[in-house]
């Protein structure tokens, strides 16, 4: 698979981007490369890039997100440390963006080192299977939005059909069409398909590039249980 420098995954709420976000980090790693992750998602707090922080510690990832990240303060604050993601041309940095027009207001102070730089890859995470993204024409007004707030034009997008753990190939496969469809629309490929790893092994030879993936916990997947949540491993 192809890398640029700098990678950036938005989309709806919901769409899946953190997860993909996080993957390709993890991926990044695993090839070598000295990879960087950057959590600019200062409206979502339920699903955030600093649950996997013990994985991508263990990784060599270097994880960057708003310091009350995961916590019940909500304080849209980012730290400083992130424009090193864009100054450090030694990284390879993914950056999770807030999902939305609103969650992506905070990608625009960096948009102009972007731009200059010129090598990223901007990708919008689609999800077919969303109340709001549900036909192609609704997902290019999410994708118009975004790139109006944060000042950074899409340039490819990421089939990330799913229903969570109801997911099966067959969620996958029959997204093709939509996806075919809102590449026409945008004029934009899609780069690649995400999915489960055991639905990634079955997706050999339907789609061209596949990002196989573990899927984060949260804190709503425990069990119930009384007091404080405990520690658990994330990849279970």
């Amino acid at each position: 698979m192809e890398h640029k420098r700098i990678t950036l995954f938005a989309g709806h709420y919901g769409s899946g981007k953190t997860n993909i976000a996080v993957n390709y980090a993890l991926l990044l790693a695993r090839e070598g490369k000295r990879a960087a992750i950057a959590d600019l998602d200062i409206v979502n707090p339920y699903f955030r890039t600093k649950d996997s922080a013990r994985e991508l510690e263990e990784a060599g990832v270097a994880l960057i997100s708003p310091q009350f990240a995961s916590s019940n303060v909500d304080l849209p604050a980012l730290p400083a440390e992130a424009y090193r993601l864009v100054e450090d041309r030694s990284l390879y940095a993914v950056m999770d963006i807030g999902g939305d027009d609103r969650g992506a207001y905070a990608l625009g102070r960096y948009t102009p080192f972007i731009l200059e730089e010129n090598d990223y890859r901007m990708a919008f995470v689609a999800n077919p299977c969303r109340p709001l993204t549900k036909t192609p024409e609704e997902a290019l007004a999410v994708m118009r939005e975004i790139e109006a707030a944060g000042g950074l034009p899409f340039t490819c997008i990421v089939n990330n059909a799913n229903l969570a753990h109801e997911t099966d190939i067959h969620t996958v496969l029959d997204a093709l069409p939509y996806m075919k469809r809102l590449s026409g629309l945008s004029g934009l490929p899609v780069w690649l398909t995400s999915a489960e790893e055991h639905i990634a092994e079955l997706l050999a030879g339907w789609v061209p590039e596949v990002l196989p993936m573990k899927l984060q916990e949260k804190y709503f997947d425990l069990p119930e249980q009384k007091g404080p949540p405990k520690a658990r491993p994330l990849f279970g």
